[in-house]
């Protein structure tokens, strides 16, 4: 067969996307193998799920699965074999095994969805834009934005009527075909998805502040403009004043939208929260209490219940904060929180997230000088600040990215570091704080862009991620959607205060294998197992790798029992440390109680020792004061002496002086007798 066209008339790519709805994958990287062994052999199953993989995904790099998933082990290393075989190639290769197979599949495949591949160019500028009829976009091309940033256009005229559900792609960013008039193009925007809606509010382009309302229908890909009105004033708000703003957060809240803070060109004190109404299609500002914070954007706002949560941005006079408030709005009452530990530095344009409904994550972010990559939790029960050790693909340093969050993951998208955008899009499991990255993007595009939004809106069940926005050397208003495949599949742990290092250790060491025990029970338990165990005994099938079912089977029996003993080991090594722990914890609680009575003791001493240095103070300067009186009586003492010498010299001349006047005549008396 050529390669330009099958016999039957498709083109390669029609075929396969054929050839795969015939076969029975549904486009989900977790295609059901043993939905499509009822048609195939186990191994030719195997293959064919392999060679869709590598035609629609690309060569495998995910994590290999655990080894008591037999099956998924199995899929993974028949992907994994196909190394970096060419889309192409892996197309024809599945096509000619579903022929080997099934020779006469095509004629008995009456209902089956094709999706031709027209073009593939690496030029992120050259995606085809919609047909304007009437003012209106036709919605006849959609864009498919692959791993390697290039660009798949696909023919597909009901799209718009089937909106989320039309994205049968995992794990890639997809443009789809918009009609209507699309908003300004601009970055710092507020975005929210309310029923299968969603709404973009405010922002920035070329400088200037933005107060526009636009919604996107995502059953349709049809953009509006929401023309609203000021709402009559009520005990709870007051009318609002429109005022153009960028850098605040749009929050979803019983059927109204909450514009809180933001940058505006004449900011008032504090936080102002607006509150749209979406069945009156009104605005109004928020009546609260307390004291509010200071006006502020590029800060974040999570919901946790019925509060909102405020942490960092930067305020009017470009000071970077770090601070946190909370918003109840039941009471409308706001709180300033001094939680304990270290807070993040303070920062702006960064992403937050809750898990669990107890802990606030905070990612990124950027200073005046710097971007940063750090994670901080802060447990809102304890209100205790920690920074716990990430793991796997941490990302780069980044500012003005946006996340969501679909169950225990946190999806982040964008961003940049004043130098380049951010072209992975990551996801954090909040459970373990492994980090791994799901695609990425190359070139200048608007999902490597600052100032970016992102939300999340489900279809029969599936979460699908829409981004809008950014700005990255140029203001965009692209809408692209991504539909993941992570699903959780963990149970959530509790991010625990910070320990010892020694302690914390064999907590970790205990929680693995205490996840080991149930995460293996669960495998022994599940449907996959059965269907291994069903096969032990069928037929030996000749696989297209060179083993056997049987023997297949029975390396799988031979990793149970290792991992079974396994397993056994590590709980003995779990019931060592257990001991090791208790151990270590009444070491420690006899050391401290020592560590008291030793205080207690040193407090006594050094109360001992101040009495003391006083009293010597005191007998000092007694010291001084007696030294100083002893010179002076000294100094009396010769002045005395001197005193009375000088007395008895005088005495001693008077006396002497009479006599010899007598005997010799005085020399006044001759004088007078001369006379």
């Amino acid at each position: 067969m050529s390669m330009a066209r099958a016999s039957s008339g498709l083109a390669y790519p029609e075929r396969f996307y054929a050839a795969a709805s015939y076969a029975g994958f549904d486009g989900s990287p977790n295609s059901s193998v043993e939905g499509v062994t009822s048609k195939f052999s186990n191994d030719s199953a195997l293959l064919l799920y392999a060679l869709y993989q590598q035609a629609t995904v690309g060569p495998c790099n995910i994590p290999k699965p655990s080894s008591w998933s037999p099956v998924e082990q199995s899929k993974w290393k028949s992907w994994q074999g196909l190394g970096n075989m060419a889309t192409t190639e892996a197309m024809r290769l599945f096509v000619k095994i579903l022929e080997e197979e099934d020779p006469g599949w095509y004629s008995r495949a009456s209902n089956f969805v094709t999706e031709p591949i027209v073009d593939v160019q690496m030029n992120h500028n050259s995606k085809t834009e919609p047909v304007m009829e009437n003012g209106n976009s036709s919605p006849e091309t959609k864009t498919i934005s692959t791993e390697n940033g290039s660009l798949m256009e696909t023919q597909d005229k009901d799209v718009v009527s089937e909106g989320l559900g039309s994205i049968v792609v995992y794990d890639q960013w997809i443009a789809p075909p918009i009609s209507g008039q699309r908003p300004k193009a601009r970055y710092e925007h507020g975005a929210a998805v309310v029923q299968d809606k969603m709404y973009i509010y405010g922002g920035n382009h070329n400088g200037r502040y933005l107060n526009d309302l636009h919604v996107l229908d995502l059953r349709s890909w049809t953009w509006s403009k929401v023309e609203a009105k000021a709402e009559s004033e009520s005990l709870e708000s007051s009318p609002a004043t429109l005022t153009p703003c960028a850098g605040h957060s749009l929050i979803p809240w019983e059927n109204k939208l909450l514009s809180v803070a933001g940058h505006t060109k004449d900011p008032s004190e504090t936080i102002q929260v607006k509150v749209f109404d979406l069945q009156t299609s009104s605005w109004s500002t928020l009546k609260t209490y307390g004291k509010a914070p200071v006006s502020r954007g590029g800060q974040s706002v999570t919901l946790v219940g019925t509060s909102l949560v405020i942490f960092g941005g930067q305020d009017a006079k470009r000071t970077l904060l770090n601070d946190l408030h909370i918003l109840d709005l039941e009471t409308m009452t706001w709180d300033e929180i001094d939680a304990l530990g270290v807070p993040p530095s303070p920062r702006s344009d960064h992403a937050a997230a809750v898990h669990a409904e107890r802990y606030l994550l905070i990612f990124g972010g950027g200073s005046h000088a710097t971007c940063f990559n750090d994670l901080h939790v802060l447990d809102l029960q304890a209100m205790e600040w920690s920074r716990p050790t990430q793991q796997g693909e941490i990302p780069t340093a980044r500012a003005g990215h946006a996340g969501v969050t679909v169950g225990e993951n946190w999806f982040i998208v964008g961003g940049g570091d004043n130098k380049s955008g951010a072209s992975e899009t990551v996801v954090l499991n909040m459970s373990t704080l492994v980090w791994l990255v799901v695609t990425s993007v190359q070139g200048r595009v608007p999902l490597a862009s600052e100032g970016l939004s992102l939300a999340v809106s489900s279809y029969n069940g599936e979460d699908v991620l829409v981004s809008f926005g950014g700005y990255n050397g140029r203001y965009n208003s692209e809408v692209h959607v991504l539909k993941p495949s992570h699903k959780s599949t963990l149970q959530p742990k509790i991010i625990e205060a910070p320990v010892p290092d020694s302690v914390s250790a064999v907590h970790n060491a205990t929680n693995a294998t205490r996840d080991v025990e149930s995460e293996f029970e669960v495998a022994q338990e599940g449907k996959i197992r059965e269907i291994v165990v069903d096969n032990v005994d069928s037929e030996p099938l000749k696989s297209k790798f060179g083993e056997t079912t049987e023997h297949v089977v029975a390396t799988l029996k031979s990793e149970k029992e290792e991992l079974e003993s396994s397993l056994s080991k590590e709980k003995l090594l779990s019931l060592q440390l257990k001991q090791e722990l208790a151990e270590a914890e009444t070491r420690n609680t006899d050391l401290y109680k020592e560590l008291q009575s030793v205080r207690g003791q040193l407090a006594a001493e050094q109360s001992r020792c101040f009495k003391l240095e006083v009293d010597v103070a005191e007998l000092r300067q007694k010291l001084q004061t007696m030294e100083t009186l002893q010179k002076e009586l000294e100094l009396l003492q010769r002045q005395k002496a001197a005193s009375e010498q000088a007395a008895l010299n005088a005495k001693q001349r008077q006396s002497s002086g009479g006599v010899w006047g007598w005997l010799a005549g005085t020399p006044s008396s001759q004088k007078a007798d001369e006379d």
